[in-house]
């Protein structure tokens, strides 16, 4: 047995909504609990290695190569892309747990929801199996119940004449699921049934979210005696001191010329995607609404054979762009590069948010204290835009014409903003995630999520 500081490997999948909480995670064993820690991840991007080569000095990173995808079909969608790129990286994966386990005083093996394989190692090695859920409990909730679900629900679920009930859940109609439980003959939803089915496997499962964010799901599960224990630890997001840096976009300085609580900041995330006809729209909702703004857009992002790859807007759309630009200096600002969202959420003159609702994205707006307005695009995002606005309530959710293909008109936009910046129901939001905000740090601050956190630490260290 190797003596030496307990040492934890963490498993994340080669993105940024979920290696962003992963390493946070990490950050908290290393400094709060002097554990050593690896953080894993494949490499199959620019943005993975410049990410990995961010972490702090003492976090230990190692990157896997990008397995061979090419046997996928072209119309592969990206669970099922990233479901063959974990299982397939179990090879190279094993050499480094085998490699930690005889050279360090190696305690768990912590994997991301993807990461379920990996299992088998742990069950080889002797080491207890861990899974870390960085998106909401309610979604987890879901999977934990998914098998009952396909076994009594007959047809696909967004058919489905009613709402889905799931025990500790808010009710969701079908079609608010998320994406790989859209087509259950599609080979997505066969991995989102085997994933779901392994969870259950592990020792114990680490949520990024709080009994203050969501204490129904939470409370259902650590409750169901067929589930694993969940240990609440959140909400896991950078602080300003990591993204602070230099205010390259202006952005910063902009919002410091700005009224209190005047601004709406508008980003859809890092795999934000809307169509041109949509992208007009917005701006001409943003416009039309009359409310200052800071509105981040993002070069579309594809996967072509498990990697990433930026596409260019075209010609048309940058000249459409440009004479918006034009009309709203002053009153607002278009950025079309990286910003340091934390710095803007924490600053006064920030009023409202409008998110993708990414979980990363929704929590940071909780713990800043910003209203928000819920508009998701894919993978889980309708599911927490429910959560959001139904069951935590601080967000106004865009109305999406389902007889338009999905196109949110700037009438519609614009009434939003207007009542999310001006309007009763914003002010009832900002009242509620203010009194949110309050509570989840003070579970962060000694409370149920720092609890939680340290009785798994404890737990390793003890092993």
């Amino acid at each position: 047995m190797v003596v030496g500081a307990p040492h934890v490997a963490i498993l994340a999948i080669p993105y940024m909504g979920h290696m962003i909480p992963l390493s946070e995670f990490a950050k908290l064993l290393q400094v709060r609990y002097g554990f050593d820690v690896t953080f894993i991840t494949v490499d199959n991007s620019f943005d993975v290695l410049s990410f990995t080569a961010s972490l702090p000095g003492t976090i230990a990173s190692v990157l896997l190569p990008q397995p061979s995808l090419h046997d996928l079909p072209p119309q592969s969608k990206i669970d099922t892309i990233i479901s063959h790129t974990m299982a397939r990286s179990v090879p190279s994966l094993r050499e480094v747990i085998v490699n930690l386990k005889a050279t360090t005083n190696l305690v768990a093996l912590v994997v991301d929801l993807y990461g379920v394989d990996a299992f088998d190692i742990s069950e080889e090695l002797g080491l207890k199996k861990y899974l870390i859920f960085p998106s909401a409990a309610t979604s987890l909730c879901f999977a934990l119940h998914l098998a009952e679900l396909d076994r009594t629900i007959e047809g696909e679920y967004q058919d489905h004449p009613e709402p889905i009930h799931v025990p500790g859940c808010v009710p969701f109609h079908g079609r608010d699921l998320m994406d790989p439980a859209q087509d259950r003959k599609d080979d997505s939803y066969s991995h989102l049934l085997y994933h779901s089915a392994r969870y259950k496997e592990a020792h114990g499962i680490i949520v990024n979210s709080s009994i203050a964010l969501e204490p129904r799901p939470i409370k259902e599960i650590n409750s169901n005696t067929k589930f694993p224990n969940v240990y609440p630890i959140g909400p896991l997001i950078k602080n300003g001191n990591d993204v602070e840096g230099e205010d390259v976009t202006g952005c910063l300085k902009w919002l410091g010329k700005q009224p209190p609580n005047s601004v709406l900041y508008v980003s859809f995330g890092s795999g934000g995607n809307l169509s041109p006809e949509q992208l007009s729209e917005l701006a001409g909702g943003l416009e039309m609404s009359g409310k200052r703004f800071i509105w981040v857009i993002r070069s579309p992002v594809i996967t072509k054979d498990g990697v990433l790859m930026e596409v260019k807007t075209g010609k048309e759309e940058e000249e459409h762009l440009k004479e918006f630009m034009e009309r709203i200096n002053g009153v607002g600002m278009v950025v079309r590069s990286w910003v340091p969202q934390i710095s803007i959420l924490k600053h006064e003159a920030t009023g409202g948010f409008l998110t993708h609702c990414g979980w990363n994205s929704s929590i940071e707006g909780m713990v800043h204290g910003v209203p928000m307005i819920a508009w998701p695009q894919y993978a889980e995002q309708k599911m927490n835009s429910v959560v959001l606005s139904e069951e935590i309530k601080v967000a106004i959710r865009m109305k999406v014409d389902d007889e338009n293909g999905g196109l949110v008109k700037r009438q519609e936009i614009s009434k939003v903003i207007k009542s999310l910046m001006e309007g009763e129901e914003g002010k009832k939001i900002e009242e509620r995630i203010k009194s949110i905000q309050q509570e989840v740090t003070r579970q962060l601050d000694g409370g149920s999520s720092n609890l939680a956190l340290d009785f798994i630490a404890k737990k390793w260290i003890a092993n």
